[in-house]
């Protein structure tokens, strides 16, 4: 048991080793109905736990110099315990987000006469850092993504109750530079799990789509074609309208007569020809504004956009394009476009965009530089979480335009960097 906590938690406090041992044991045998009963009277009450040597230990972690600092992610830990093994077994899984509830609830108002009281009492103030932190942050995130609560009335809840929607924020929302391996593991496996089935689901609505553009096409009477096509629920949170300009616009030809992939590649195809880096920024100019409106672009868009991409690495402007010079390149219209950092999470282009262009159309402007440049694609999903935290306690009906530029955004990627091949439904369109 030992070296395997250590396999988990290295470089930990023998103090607090005994704690995850303990954790580890109990979560074997124990239900999680009692689990959760002991987390409770041990973290959260802090008293009449049933094994004194435990709280004792419990103590001195508390009363540690370092607590203030380090208690958060001690917790957290003892937290991802339970989660990951009841997590492992499907039929426990509702346990999770029970166990993050606990925290939502002050501890039983009684006084305290125990010899216990200082400890008591600075375990309360613990646990109320420790909801402040974005260690309980990311717990609350997770436990909305377990718990599979997804709402039609979406538009009436708070954005981080669809966190779930978008398995692309995961290991951006989820995850803290803190986070276990195994921590790390299981919040992999459900993005693969919630990605898969959202590729499915798509796959099965475009199927349907064709499906009913080739009875539109036959001479079948309606009565027939009512009772030859089951319908598909619609994956998205988009209206059936808006679904399917999407899907015609990341599937079928857009500008050009090529495909966002296709022209990606003739552009990367003609960029290695280019004399010198200055020389292939004002070519990537010219390739990003190509899907802009011409009056919207006109106005200030596209010379706030070509003064960005100038001044961008100026000092390079002579060297030879590489790879750095691309990513770096991408990174920076990234932050203009969307979001610059989380410390000061201004996005005033990004609404500008949305507001004179859509989120149909915004989304495939940063698709086209994802499309140039794979490596930016978790520098660009990096960017919606920090929009996304920024957010997430506001309702979704005040920001249907960040819901729907998500929504755009998981088709995109769904259909551009998924594995289900969607290529032979070009022919719809």
């Amino acid at each position: 048991m030992s070296n395997l906590i250590n396999s988990y938690y290295p470089n930990i406090l023998p103090e607090e080793q005994k704690i995850y041992q303990h954790l580890l044991h109990l979560v074997q045998i124990k239900s999680p109905h009692e689990m959760i009963e002991h987390f409770r009277a041990l973290f959260i009450e802090g008293i009449n736990y049933p094994e004194p040597e435990i709280i004792a230990v419990l103590d001195q972690i508390t009363a540690s110099a370092t607590a203030t600092q380090e208690f958060k992610f001690f917790l957290n830990r003892c937290c991802h315990i339970l989660i990951n093994r009841w997590h492992m077994q499907p039929q426990l899984q509702h346990a999770i987000p029970e166990l993050i509830r606990l925290f939502e609830s002050p501890p039983s108002r009684y006084k305290i006469t125990s010899f216990r009281e200082k400890a008591i009492r600075r375990l309360q103030v613990l646990i109320k850092q420790f909801i402040d932190s974005e260690q309980y942050t990311t717990l609350r995130r997770l436990t909305q993504i377990i718990a599979q609560n997804d709402s039609a009335q979406h538009e009436q809840k708070q954005l981080f109750t669809l966190m779930r929607r978008y398995p692309y924020l995961y290991e951006h929302c989820l995850l803290t530079e803190n986070s276990t391996f195994e921590h790390q593991w299981t919040v992999k496996k459900i993005k693969a799990e919630v990605q898969k089935k959202f590729e499915i689901d798509l796959s099965r609505y475009v199927t349907y789509q064709v499906r009913c553009h080739h009875f539109n096409q036959s001479d079948f009477t309606t009565t027939h074609k009512s009772r030859t096509i089951q319908p598909v629920i619609n994956p998205t949170l988009l209206s059936e309208t808006k679904l399917n300009a999407a899907i015609k616009q990341f599937i079928g030809k857009v500008e050009g007569g090529y495909s966002y992939q296709e022209y990606a590649q003739l552009f990367l195809n003609y960029s290695t020809q280019v004399s010198c880096y200055g020389a292939f920024k004002d070519d990537l100019y010219e390739y990003l504004i190509s899907g802009i409106d011409l009056d919207y672009g006109k106005r200030k868009f596209q010379q706030h956009l070509y003064r960005k991409l100038q001044n961008t690495l100026a000092d390079a402007d002579e060297y030879k394009l590489d790879e750095f010079l691309l990513v770096r390149t991408c990174c920076h219209l990234l932050n203009f476009l969307v979001v610059e950092n989380q410390i000061s999470p201004q996005h005033f282009t990004f609404i500008d965009l949305i507001a004179n262009q859509g989120t149909l159309t915004t989304t495939s402007l940063l698709l086209k530089i994802v499309l140039i440049c794979r490596k930016v694609k978790p520098y660009l999903a990096k960017r919606f979480a920090i929009l996304f935290n920024h957010y997430e306690s506001v309702t979704t009906n005040g920001i249907m335009w960040l819901v729907e530029t998500l929504e755009h955004l998981n088709i995109a990627y769904s259909i551009h960097f998924g594995n289900t091949d969607l290529s032979y439904f070009k022919q719809m369109f």
